[in-house]
């Protein structure tokens, strides 16, 4: 079968692909269909945080797939259980609702959060205020909330009740709050926005306003979670904790797992009934999420995440010198971004050629996410390769 002439025919035309077909992936490394290997900086845009066929997480998942795939939320499940409890013990987080993507568990979010302004008494209570070149997802209310025109083209009208502020502009978002806002909903660190990593204070900031106007705080750590930027939650870098967190993408290591958390008092407006999801949280994506967070936790990676990001820009830093296209470099962890004075689509096809997986944002920004366990000399390798591609372009 040549895999993407089929699937060009029958998979509908939703993406721009890259024309590789990747058959095999271990570690840090996948292969396409031709043998051919690629360094992986990109992680499924930050989901593979423990790499590609990890032997443990296979383990946790045939172990699992022998005993209990799927029974509904009508019952109660220990490998469910279990990862909730080791969220809210590891989070500030009291309640978790299990989905099944970034999106999913933005739209509980977006839910509780207007649920929760009825339930205390407050009706007219039902704006969130969004940023502009936030990205939350894809469904129709987090597209709604998403700040990036291009991806609410062709979609109105979109769901009314969402306003929109510049990120990292406390000033602009003070102004926005109005009686009937129920909440702020803001990506500690934008990710498709461009790697923007807020002011030293700014989220402190937020917290207080929303405490002082009557909102819940959402913060959507579907890309920034499950120590992409070098701590388990991006929140915790600022000391400061919403009412409400998202998460999703590493969660599973690529099994699709969506997860809210909230605070006692925000969950309690869901009631039985409130929200559902047949596929949320069920005991196969549950059983591994737990293994991919104490892996992570237990074994030193998330330890080393700060440190080996550090590396990565400071390398970076070191290539911006040599070549002035490179006009930024800003991140945390290893969330990392380099800003371009020109297109980037070009230099991330000149760098898979040389096989290495990078991609771009925002038309000019690259986007480094590799899985967490990369090592430094793949780091260096990268940079060789960018260096030669940035000195041909």
């Amino acid at each position: 079968m040549d895999i993407k002439q089929t699937a060009d025919k029958h998979i509908a035309n939703t993406y721009a692909r890259y024309p590789l077909a990747l058959v095999k992936g271990q570690g840090c490394t996948v292969w396409d269909d031709q043998g051919n290997a690629y360094t992986d900086f990109l992680a499924g845009i930050a989901v593979c945080n423990l790499g590609h066929a990890h032997p443990q997480l296979v383990e946790a998942l045939a172990e699992q797939a022998r005993v209990l795939w799927h029974v509904s939320n009508l019952f109660y499940t220990q490998p469910q259980t279990e990862l909730a409890q080791w969220l809210t013990a590891h989070s500030f987080a009291d309640r978790v609702f299990f989905g099944n993507s970034g999106a999913e568990a933005n739209e509980a979010a977006i839910k509780l959060a207007r649920k929760y302004a009825k339930e205390k008494g407050e009706p007219g209570r039902y704006r969130i205020v969004s940023m502009k070149q936030s990205f939350h997802g894809r469904t129709m209310a987090t597209l709604s909330a998403t700040g990036q025109e291009k991806v609410r083209k062709g979609y109105d009208p979109i769901l009314e009740g969402f306003d929109f502020v510049a990120f990292n502009d406390i000033e602009e978002l003070s102004c926005a709050i109005g009686p009937a806002t129920c909440a702020v909903m803001l990506e500690p660190i934008q990710g498709e926005g461009g790697i923007i990593v807020p002011h030293k204070e700014y989220l402190a900031q937020v917290r207080r306003l929303c405490d002082e106007k009557g909102c819940l705080l959402i913060f959507d750590e579907v890309q920034t979670g499950i120590g992409r930027t070098g701590k388990l939650f991006a929140y915790e870098h600022f000391g400061v904790a919403p009412d409400i967190l998202t998460l999703a993408k590493a969660l599973g290591n690529g099994l699709p797992i969506g997860a809210m958390l909230a605070t006692e008092k925000a969950a309690s407006a869901f009631v039985p009934g409130a929200h559902a999801s047949t596929f949320g949280g069920t005991p196969l994506v549950t059983a591994v999420a737990l293994k991919v967070l104490r892996l992570l936790t237990e074994e030193g990676i998330l330890a080393q995440v700060e440190a080996k990001g550090a590396y990565l820009r400071q390398k970076l830093e070191a290539l911006k010198a040599k070549c002035p296209v490179i006009t930024d470099v800003r991140g945390k962890g290893l969330l990392v971004g380099a800003l371009l004075d020109t297109a980037g689509a070009p230099i991330v096809k000149a760098c898979m050629a040389k096989g290495y997986l990078i991609n771009c944002v925002q038309d000019n920004i690259l986007r480094f996410a590799p899985p967490l366990i990369i090592s430094r000399e793949e780091i260096d390798g990268l940079m060789q390769c960018l260096e030669e591609v940035l000195k041909e372009a």
